[in-house]
């Protein structure tokens, strides 16, 4: 089973300086293969396929005088932009058919400046050390570890949110939890007056932050009233 393991990062100047220009061209990527997409569905012609996008997107872009700067950053994540686009049409015509139980996925949208910058490394793109984790022509990224990795990683994302802040998110293969089996069974009934009540009549009592945010409200209410008075109060005397 996959699980994702998110640890927070702290690049040098530098090294945000070079995720920056990975992020500018992992999305150029991604925005001119989907406006191609859309196009050739505009003209009513199929899809082109992820090779073909990689080809004309990454291989022949870097040779042209426009987009030559996308030979400044590893090809890893570049490729990895195209997969993720490949497979987020792959998820919408599938949902468009019926073929997927859960809600209904809307088609890829461009990517912006202004939304989460990601980038995602393959194993031929990355190397966990002991404190610190090297991106391919980024460097070696100190991670604070807030827990030990349960297993290799097959892949890593690099992230910037909305705040500025820096994460590594790994995928790695961990061991599905086995609960003892147990004879012993509960019912659980819920309710309005009491959250829940257990069939072994155990009750369990809702919570009530508002009760308590009422009192203190009318706390502080009492408060302010008797501070204005008093500052009207000083305003006539003096």
């Amino acid at each position: 089973m996959k699980a994702r393991f998110k640890y927070r990062i702290y690049p040098a100047p530098g090294q945000k300086a070079r995720l920056a220009k990975l992020f500018g061209c992992v999305r150029v990527v991604w925005n001119d293969s989907l406006a191609c997409c859309q196009e050739k569905y505009r003209l009513g012609q199929k899809k082109p396929t992820n090779s073909e996008l990689q080809k004309l997107f990454i291989t022949q872009a870097k040779k042209t005088e426009d987009k030559e700067w996308l030979s400044e950053v590893s090809v890893v994540p570049l490729q990895q932009s195209l997969n993720d686009l490949n497979q987020a049409y792959q998820n919408f015509f599938s949902s468009t058919k019926g073929q997927r139980k859960a809600r209904a996925i809307k088609p890829p949208k461009f990517k912006t400046r202004k939304s989460k910058q990601t980038a995602r490394f393959t194993l031929r793109g990355f190397k966990v050390h002991q404190d610190k984790v090297y991106l391919a022509k980024i460097g070696k990224l100190k991670v604070a570890w807030s827990r030990k990795l349960p297993s290799e990683p097959s892949s890593v994302t690099v992230i910037k949110d909305s705040a500025n802040r820096y994460f590594l998110s790994f995928v790695v293969e961990i061991q599905p939890e086995t609960l003892p089996k147990t004879d012993n069974s509960v019912g659980i009934d819920l309710g309005i007056k009491t959250f829940a009540t257990l069939s072994n009549g155990q009750k369990i009592d809702a919570p009530k932050p508002l009760k308590k945010r009422i009192k203190k409200y009318r706390k502080l209410s009492k408060s302010l009233s008797k501070k204005l008075k008093d500052l009207k109060d000083m305003k006539k005397l003096g």
